[in-house]
């Protein structure tokens, strides 16, 4: 979906194109409208996530979480796409920090299961194939043959995992890009990857940053110390970790057939792997 055709789904729902400005081209086109922050699905095929996404949405707002508000209760069908309206958070007081991700963290792991929707468990392995095949010879197929190796033996090992904490909601991507900073407090944002499964899963994220991508070390511990518990010490990082490292070697190698800074990307991140050195830094492109 490009923007010309998201502005035609958003004029065919009825929303005013003219005063519409576009926030961000990726999973979804979100546009700002007025007080509005309306995301255009990129196709038919992801309006069941954003009626979840809207259920979820109002289930937060019932067990007082901070996170974004849906303006109503149910996407709008354009040629089967979802349009979502929600309210425009305020303007940032200043950047998001691990500490802030960690006290929403704390509510959302607190939070039992929803009742009338279900969350999906969280495919953290469920791209591989995708992102591999949307490469296509870009990547040298050793390199797609070891990633899918490292999935296969990572799938069941991950499966098999006995957790410290209570499995129930997680956000999925608990990154600090994904919260917000207003004059209230930090707002959880990005509900999409929502699920119910190993509460590790969130706070792997944050104990990946610091080693592969230069999250630094007092900022890991104000994030430790600010949620309570250190998943390092979880006999079962090692295995979820090396799951999410997979995927994140995996989603780059899509990105590598018009892009050579991923490719180069793509090529250190497996080199690492294929190296055993955790600490090899990996970065954007």
């Amino acid at each position: 979906m490009d923007e010309a055709r998201a502005r035609e789904i958003l004029a065919g729902a009825g929303l005013p194109v003219a005063e519409a400005r576009l926030l961000a081209l990726g999973e979804n086109a979100v546009f700002a409208v007025g007080d509005l922050a309306v995301k255009v699905g990129r196709d038919p095929e992801v309006f069941e996530r954003a009626e979840r996404e809207l259920a979820l949405a109002a289930w937060l707002a019932e067990a007082d979480v901070p996170a974004v508000r849906a303006a109503e209760d149910a996407p709008r069908r354009v040629d089967g796409c979802p349009v979502t309206l929600w309210h425009r958070l305020p303007e940032s007081v200043r950047p998001a920090e691990p500490r802030d991700l960690a006290s929403l963290l704390r509510l959302v792991h607190a939070l039992p299961e929803p009742t009338g929707f279900t969350l999906p468990r969280r495919e953290l392995l469920g791209g591989v194939e995708r992102w591999l095949r949307l490469a296509g010879d870009a990547i040298d197929p050793a390199d797609a043959a070891f990633l899918r190796e490292r999935r296969d033996a990572f799938a069941p090992t991950a499966a098999a995992l006995t957790p410290r904490l209570t499995p129930g909601p997680i956000h999925g991507d608990a990154l600090p890009r994904n919260v917000h900073i207003g004059p209230d407090g930090p707002v959880l944002v990005d509900l999409e990857t929502f699920s119910s499964d190993l509460r590790e899963h969130d706070l792997v994220v944050l104990a990946l940053s610091r080693d592969r991508y230069g999250l630094d070390q007092a900022a890991y511990e104000a994030f430790t110390e600010a949620y309570g518990w250190d998943v390092r010490e979880w006999e079962g990082c090692a295995v979820l970790r090396g799951a999410r490292e997979t995927a994140s070697c995996a989603w780059v190698a899509q990105h590598a057939p018009t892009n050579p800074k991923a490719l180069a990307e793509f090529e250190r991140r497996v080199a690492s792997l294929r190296n055993g050195d955790p600490e090899v830094r990996w970065y954007p492109f």
